[in-house]
């Protein structure tokens, strides 16, 4: 047997193996620490403790021993515990078995041996675990070779792979996830047994299906495992707006690009340059609105018309659906679907400051995101296209900054208030007040006026006389 003492060198782990034999129970560390300790993976934050008794009676008695004594969170449903110690989370389970009905990914729970515990791990590489028992302090139990599959980067299941994936569901999106996280493939049966046992995915909670999404979605290079949940047929489950874009029509001898494929380098194009989640999101979704409006026209071949106004509506449909955030994020990634063609708008040499101030303006603060996502959506592979593209952004980014520094638009609130109109004109709130403060706002981005209050005030009086209104003395 090999032993990993030096994985053990916190005390902390000598803490549970003290407590561990105050109670005359077995304890071992398990799962993620194991392997991302032979993966060389950074420093834990979570620790899984396995406990061939009471994992509850066993956090108890470790925070007993703590100086600090923190408190102790119970899940009796799950018969779990965990507490905080040493910024990091450790959770306490007792060693059970596990048997599941076919309409939900709970199961039926009896008390068990280390051997049991480690038949109902997912996957033979979080199967690993490290004995933190006086008389084999630091030996490595690996009943289902998980050592071989981390060094040939395989992922696999302890047992038959279309048993523990129809028994829990999640497993089969935990499985992309690890092979997307860890650049690691998954067995051939395994992944046989992903793609029969897809239509099981209905069972999982919309929260828990988001949840492995994202992680997925903040790997290294996303479209691993987006392609994997694609050739699983997972994705059309779960993202029937995405695997709508596959494929390339052709009539008359014109072609479009397929926008499945590219839209998967588009993302792992933006995750070379941001970990924002929401912006990533953004870059799955930007092209959405070009399934349900592609049309063919004789004298102009494919076209995609409204494609971003289209999409950015069905953000909202996907995020209702899906259980995502509701909120500002929900609306960011709607903005940035909805701008995502605007800036390529403005690289044309007979493009109005105008044009420029109007973009600025309706970006705001994301005007960065923006040029973010629309760097990100150049993916011709001919160089001379690709370097044109990017020269054309060069352009857009310095007319974004010629006129940033001379008319300050970005969030700009025009130099009159509502409050100051009313007052001006001895108004309540109404029609005209609202009409008034819209027109400063227009005459600003025209360029008819600076973006300075006299300018504003005097566009002002001259704006309430033609409305019939007249300053009040």
């Amino acid at each position: 047997m090999e032993n990993y003492k030096e994985a053990l060198d916190h005390k902390i782990f000598n803490i549970i193996s003290l407590a561990a034999e105050e109670l005359d129970v077995e304890s071992y560390v398990i799962g993620g620490f194991v392997r991302d300790h032979l993966l060389q993976r950074g420093d834990p934050k979570d620790i899984d403790v396995v406990a061939v008794g009471s994992g509850i009676e066993l956090a108890k008695k470790v925070s007993e021993l703590l100086s600090h004594k923190p408190k102790v969170q119970v899940f009796k449903n799950y018969g779990t515990a965990m507490l905080r110690a040493f910024d990091m989370e450790i959770e306490f389970v007792g060693a059970r078995k596990e048997s599941y009905s076919e309409d939900s990914r709970n199961p039926v729970v009896e008390n068990g041996t280390l051997q049991d515990d480690q038949n109902r791990r997912d996957f033979t590489i979080n199967a690993l675990a490290l004995s933190l028992n006086k008389n084999n302090f630091g030996e490595l139990l690996d009943p289902f070779n998980g050592l071989e599959d981390l060094k040939s980067q395989i992922i696999r299941t302890p047992l038959d792979p279309d048993v523990t994936y129809s028994d829990d569901p999640l497993r089969m999106l935990r499985a992309i996830r690890f092979a997307a996280q860890l650049g690691f493939r998954i067995e051939k049966e395994s992944l046989k047994a992903i793609r029969e046992n897809k239509d099981r995915i209905k069972i999982i909670s919309k929260e828990r299906i988001v949840d492995e999404l994202n992680k997925i979605m903040l790997s290294e290079k996303p479209s691993v495992g987006f392609a994997l949940l694609h050739k699983t047929k997972l994705l059309k489950l779960i993202l029937p707006e995405l695997t709508a874009l596959e494929g390339i029509d052709e009539i008359e001898g014109q072609r479009h690009k397929d926008n499945f494929w590219h839209t998967l380098e588009v993302v792992d194009n933006i995750s070379e340059n941001t970990d924002d989640l929401w912006l990533r999101w953004a870059a799955l979704l930007h092209d959405i609105g070009k399934a349900p409006t592609k049309k063919f026209h004789k004298k102009i071949g494919w076209t995609f018309h409204g494609h971003e106004f289209v999409g950015a509506k069905m953000v909202y449909k996907l995020f209702k659906r899906l259980r995502l955030p509701l909120n500002e994020k929900m609306k960011f990634v709607q903005k940035m679907v909805l701008m995502s063609s605007r800036p390529i708008a403005i690289v044309d040499d007979n493009t109005t400051d105008s044009a420029v101030r109007r973009l600025v303006f309706d970006a705001g603060d994301n005007i960065e995101d923006l040029m973010t996502l629309c760097e990100a959506d150049i993916t011709t592979k001919n160089p001379k296209r690709f370097d044109r593209y990017h020269n054309n952004f060069k352009i857009v980014r310095q007319k974004i900054k010629e006129v940033e520094e001379r008319d300050h638009i970005r969030n700009f609130q025009p130099p009159v208030s509502g409050e100051e109109i009313m007052e001006t004109f001895g108004l309540t709130p109404c029609r005209e007040v609202g009409m008034i403060k819209d027109a400063i706002k227009e005459a600003i981005l025209e360029g008819d006026i600076p973006n300075e209050y006299d300018a504003a005030h005097n566009f002002m009086l001259k704006k309430g006389q033609k409305l019939g209104l007249q300053p009040v003395k």
